[in-house]
């Protein structure tokens, strides 16, 4: 048995042995093509499936030239735009009406809403001595591996987890919509008191409240707001709730319900992808470059310091020195991202009401300088415009909402477009993914113990 510091110099040895020989020769990718990232030379995404879920337009083709225009995001054909006038003006949550959506592939009647939203009520509390034995007694400090987990643990407590059955598989989808914003919610306070040692409240859902209120509700110490606060998180919600099956993570949903895997291992799996910094992630990183900026700016009212200040995150000598302006820019979109101008729209309210309202002058004013300090100090002619993930944190935040808790909000949104790739892969998919990965190592002999 090795001793401690014994185990840890010979991980250090082989972690050392492990990073150099891993490295493949990046040429060879340009020598057989390889589509990395699963991107086209033009930037791109390689088509591999089908889908009516969900539909990202940021450029028309014309005479065989891509020319970009403002960003457009449709959920089963409905401009994301004008799915929000028609609930936000006539003062409905959205979210449910567009879980029904995307689920159904239809809107929702009034009675067909109506049952919907009970349904997903009477699904939200979890199984008997699931909080305690799940979630209670096993705190982590990273609310995404614990929802992933106590995702993986309700398997065990459903009565017929493995059949992918269409019926089956909606049931299990319709429920696990209706729990994301508990499980979330209970993580974040097992977190809060036996990690932060904060106190503990644990309250049921509200059955008479919607999923954005309830997780307020959840959250709050009072379980207290304002019809405003739970009307910009509904939003933020509809937002995130679906981007098209070539995002990370519904692709991820895709790929893993095409072999056959029962719908907690595949939620889980979409969990873990949306986790990353280069995904879901990009919210938190967002939020704490603003607030970098704002603690080494002087002014940051006066655009040449805050110009200024994004140049030297691009030139690496500032905040992570990443030498990326978190949420500027994005994998699809270029002009806008229509989630942006429709947060947008709805925030400025918020940052009244709570005194915010420079701040969120500052972020319309890096949105609108981003693009030229790319420009001119990377020298960069790539179109490059705020998406969603650039305000998303900065909103969280005037809802007194914590960083640790932006991406399982995500979360708890995205898990209605996850479940509609699901049912559509396991009802149109019929073949396991497997892509093609190519072996460029050299053939080699087998060499003795004593030999090497």
């Amino acid at each position: 048995m090795l001793t401690q510091d014994e185990k840890n110099n010979e991980l250090k040895i082989i972690t050392s042995e492990v990073a150099s020989r891993s490295k493949i020769n990046p040429e060879l990718y340009n020598k057989y093509n390889v589509k990395r990232g699963l991107r086209n030379n033009d930037g791109t995404g390689v088509l591999v499936g089908l889908t009516e879920v969900g539909e990202v337009m940021s450029y028309i083709v014309d005479d065989a030239e891509r020319v970009p225009v403002e960003g457009k995001l449709f959920y089963r054909g409905y401009d994301v735009k004008d799915l929000v006038k028609g609930f936000y003006n006539k003062g409905r949550f959205g979210y449910e009406e567009i879980a029904f959506l995307l689920i159904t592939g239809e809107l929702p009647t009034e009675e067909e809403y109506k049952k919907f939203t009970g349904l997903l009520q009477s699904c939200r509390e979890l199984p008997e001595n699931f909080t305690e034995d799940m979630i209670l007694k096993a705190p982590s400090p990273d609310i995404m591996n614990k929802l992933a987990r106590t995702v993986l643990a309700l398997y065990t407590y459903d009565s017929d987890p493995d059949s992918v059955k269409v019926d089956n598989v909606v049931r299990q989808c319709i429920e696990l919509i209706a729990r994301f914003p508990v499980l979330v919610s209970y993580a974040y306070m097992a977190r809060r008191h036996y990690i932060d040692g904060k106190s503990l409240y644990i309250r049921k859902p509200n059955p008479d409240y919607s999923t954005a209120e309830n997780i307020l509700y959840l959250i709050r110490k009072d379980g207290k707001f304002t019809e405003l606060e739970a009307k910009i998180l509904d939003l933020c919600l509809v937002l995130h709730a679906e981007h098209g099956g070539g995002n990370n993570s519904s692709f991820v949903t895709h790929a893993v319900s095409s072999t056959g895997a029962d719908t907690y291992a595949v939620i889980a799996a979409a969990i873990g992808s949306l986790k990353g910094p280069q995904h879901g992630g990009a919210s938190n990183k967002a939020y704490m470059m603003m607030q970098d900026l704002m603690a080494n700016v002087s002014d940051y009212k006066d655009e040449n310091q805050v110009y200024d200040y994004l140049a030297k995150i691009i030139r690496k000598e500032a905040f992570d020195k990443s030498g990326l302006i978190y949420g500027i820019g994005h994998a699809v979109y270029t002009l806008s991202d229509p989630r942006t101008k429709t947060l947008c729209e709805y925030a400025r309210e918020l940052s009244i009401k709570t005194g915010k309202e420079d701040v969120f002058d500052l972020y319309q004013l890096v949105e609108r300088i981003a693009p030229k300090v790319f420009a001119e100090v990377k020298k960069s002619d790539k179109i490059v415009c705020a998406n969603v993930d650039f305000y998303a944190g900065f909103i969280y935040s005037m809802l007194g909402i914590p960083p640790v808790l932006f991406i399982p909000l995500f979360a708890c949104a995205r898990v209605a477009g996850w479940s509609a790739h699901r049912i559509e892969e396991l009802v149109s998919g019929g073949r396991i993914m497997r892509p093609a990965y190519k072996c460029v190592n050299k053939r080699r002999q087998y060499i003795e113990m004593q030999d090497r």
